[in-house]
């Protein structure tokens, strides 16, 4: 097992990485915890439902079972209230600790409902997508979407504790392993040059979880969020290069309909076209964008973003969390391993827009 630390403001607490770690949730909750409560999706309450129930029988907390539907297109208030719902059905109190046992869409509704539950409890994440592993339950952002924006309305609330078991990977279907590689090389692009350069070389074990391979790159992934978010908790700086390719790839999910396209398949896009119009912006080399694109491509994402027409693109793009005024503001590369934050005009932005490409 390897272990990373995160300290905020907010909260400090140990992510916990290795095979093996979904059957020991009861060393990461709180000993005076007056219940639990777990908050899953159909899929994963499917896969690992008996086996979480198992891992947490020696409590001596009472526990209550949240079975959500799955999909992005039920990250909603209703889902939320139906999380409220049970909380207060069961008669949860303030020392009760909610457990995420999902992806990135459970874990932001989880913790969005411990940060708004009683004014506050405590959560565990434990993250079953690569996605939620690598970015999502990291940090302590929790959201829920609106119909005219992706995590518009939510928290910033950190975890007691992470739990990554990387074994729960061998069952995502090929799509989910390609879009959590997404948000995984996103590291080196904004970070960590020579993580880059790792993740090109060993993009295949990457993709068939070689348990080496997929353990490091899981470590320096959170390593690389934990010393992002120790700096900037509440995205008032640094934090926001962790959107590198976020701002053009919630407006393909938005522009799409949510849950059309993956999250990371969107991010995935979303970076090459970030790094093109970086490339005119601030002069990133062309044989950068060139590799993020090819890596991209190698990791089994899109490369060619939807045609929803240039206005539409900048409308969707303005409902940002970045956007300041009217003014959009983009997540760019100087060079692979360096990222900032600026304002770019539209009319830089446009060339950089599909023409013509299929939705």
């Amino acid at each position: 097992m390897h272990t990373v630390q995160v300290a905020t403001p907010g909260g400090h607490y140990p992510i916990h990485i290795g095979p093996g770690r979904l059957d020991a949730l009861a060393a990461s909750l709180p000993a005076d915890a007056t219940a639990l409560a777990v908050v899953t999706n159909t899929t994963v309450a499917g896969l690992y439902g008996d086996r979480v129930r198992a891992a947490l029988a020696g409590t001596d907390a009472p526990l209550c079972w949240v079975e959500l539907p799955d999909g992005e297109q039920f990250k909603t208030w209703e889902s939320l209230n139906r999380i409220f719902d049970a909380l207060l059905g069961a008669g949860l109190d303030r020392k009760a600790v909610l457990v995420a046992l999902g992806g990135g869409v459970v874990g932001d509704m989880c913790g969005f409902a411990a940060a708004c539950y009683m004014r506050g409890v405590r959560f565990i994440q434990v993250p079953t997508t690569l996605l939620a592993q690598v970015d999502s339950s990291v940090g302590g952002k929790t959201a829920i979407n609106h119909p005219l924006g992706k995590n518009m309305i939510g928290a910033f609330y950190q975890p007691q504790a992470v739990e990554i078991d990387t074994r729960v990977l061998a069952t995502l279907p090929a799509r989910e392993i390609s879009a959590g590689l997404a948000e995984l090389i996103k590291y080196g692009m904004i970070a960590d040059a020579p993580f880059f350069d790792w993740c090109e070389t060993h993009v295949q074990a990457l993709r068939d979880l070689d348990d080496d391979a997929i353990q490091y790159a899981v470590r320096r992934a959170c390593e690389l969020k934990a010393w992002v978010v120790s700096q900037d908790e509440r995205e008032s700086g640094l934090r926001a290069i962790l959107n590198f390719g976020h701002t053009f790839g919630h407006a393909i999910e938005s522009g799409l309909g949510y849950g059309n396209w993956l999250h990371g398949e969107a991010v995935g896009c979303g970076m090459v076209l970030a790094a093109e119009l970086s490339a005119r912006v601030c002069g990133l080399d062309r044989a950068a964008v060139d590799r993020i694109r090819a890596l991209v491509q190698a990791i089994g994402c899109p490369v060619q973003a939807p045609d929803l027409g240039p206005d539409r693109w900048l409308d969707l793009m303005r409902v940002d969390k970045k956007t300041e005024g009217r003014h959009i503001r983009y997540v760019l590369l100087p060079e692979l391993g360096r990222a900032s934050v600026q304002a770019v005009d539209d009319d830089r932005v446009r060339p950089v827009l599909p023409a013509g490409a299929r939705a």
